[in-house]
């Protein structure tokens, strides 16, 4: 045997599994144009939008009607035009009619006291908030709405808690019933008692 051998082929490199496939031989990679062509369309549609958007709140801005704008000069009398040279519509000014009793005005103190009475002191067994019964009676001469403060009390006299009852349009001598809640529990054996009484004549 010879010696005389060809040489061995030079090693080829092996591709590796994840590398992208070659381009076939003949054909030009037009990758960069179709990036640029696709950048390109996506910065023009974006202007687009940008335009469209512009104009739809620029139309809406001038639909909208703004106040005018506040004047710097001093300020006058909105009319100034002479007055009418007769009464409208041809009538005469209603004369004032004198009034024979005055009216009522809002009483607080005894005189409203009077009108108050309480029927009722329970306390709530399953929430232990007392609450006062009260009967109102419109003891003025005209219809009138009431405002009653009720204190409610331990043994010693101590104000616990508060509550309020309210009428509105009580005819004179008509009479109502009505309830005062206090607020927070309190001991067995807490009392009620009327703070003050408002009367306001309707």
């Amino acid at each position: 045997m010879s010696d005389n051998l060809p040489p061995p082929p030079p090693e080829q490199p092996q591709a590796s599994p994840w590398a992208p496939p070659a381009a076939p031989p003949g054909k030009p990679q037009r990758r960069g144009l179709i990036v640029s062509l696709a950048v390109g369309g996506g910065l023009v549609v974006a202007g687009a939008l940008v335009a469209l958007v512009y104009s739809l709140l620029d139309s809406v801005s001038d639909s909208i009607a703004l106040p005018p704008a506040r004047s710097d000069a001093p300020y006058s009398d909105p009319y100034d035009e002479e007055p009418y040279g007769e009464q409208p519509y041809g009538e005469d000014p209603a004369e004032e009619e004198p009034v024979g009793e005055e009216p009522e005005t809002v009483t607080s103190g005894p005189a409203a006291e009077k009108d108050v009475t309480i029927t009722k002191c329970v306390r709530d067994s399953l929430i232990g908030w007392q609450r006062a019964d009260l009967t109102i009676v419109n003891g003025s001469r005209s219809p009138a709405g009431y405002v009653v403060f009720v204190e409610f009390l331990d043994a010693k006299g101590t104000v616990l808690t508060d509550g309020i009852a309210t009428t509105d349009d009580l005819a004179p001598g008509a009479s109502v019933k009505v309830k005062a809640q206090g607020v927070g529990e309190v001991p067995t054996g807490t009392t009620c008692r009327v703070k003050r009484v408002t009367r306001d004549p309707m």
